[in-house]
């Protein structure tokens, strides 16, 4: 994504707010962006740093929405930051949720699987040989094994994929933290 691209969704996301507000946060990202390029960095990677400018946009609605709410205390502060913190979390519950729900669930099944199939190796390849199956006795000591290799390779990739998850809601967690920090030091001081 170009300088321009980027600038120009941010502004978009971030319509609605007073004229000066938009202009000085694009001033402070067009500082960004000057800044990447003269420390050698492409438009493409200062606007991949930066994150989506659309999230952004919101993210910064929400935190002007706070910030107007805290200078003036007045009923129609008070609707803003509420709706744009309610915008900002029903994107997140809507469209979300029922991501990591689909994700956590689909890991904790194949991980489940990846087990009763290393069990069902293990079974095959110690009943096997006794057992009137197609092939000799190797192949149920073969296949046994074999199904047991498959699981714990499946499950280590499981394991590989989860820890990957878990940072990546880590980071996104973070995300909404540096929106809400400014609220709980405020609120703690």
């Amino acid at each position: 994504m170009t300088r321009t691209e980027f600038i120009d969704k941010l502004k978009i996301g971030l319509s609605g707010l007073p004229a000066s507000a938009i202009a000085d946060i694009v001033a402070d990202y067009e500082t960004h962006f000057a800044d990447g390029t003269a420390a050698g960095r492409s438009e493409a990677e200062v606007a991949q740093a930066l994150g989506d400018p659309e999230r952004l946009a919101r993210e910064l609605r929400t935190e002007a929405g706070m910030k107007r709410w805290e200078d003036t205390k007045t009923p129609s502060s008070a609707m803003g930051a509420l709706f744009a913190l309610l915008g900002l979390g029903a994107i997140d519950i809507l469209i979300l949720l029922p991501i990591v729900m689909g994700i956590a669930g689909g890991l904790a099944g194949t991980f489940i699987g990846a087990i009763g199939a290393f069990f069902g190796g293990g079974a095959l390849f110690a009943a096997g040989p006794w057992m009137p199956l197609p092939g000799q006795p190797w192949a149920a000591l073969l296949g046994g094994l074999g199904l047991m290799a498959g699981s714990v390779a499946v499950a280590a990739l499981v394991a590989i994929f989860t820890i990957w998850f878990v940072n990546a809601l880590v980071w996104y967690g973070r995300l909404h933290y540096r929106l809400l920090k400014p609220a709980l030091d405020a609120r703690n001081a």
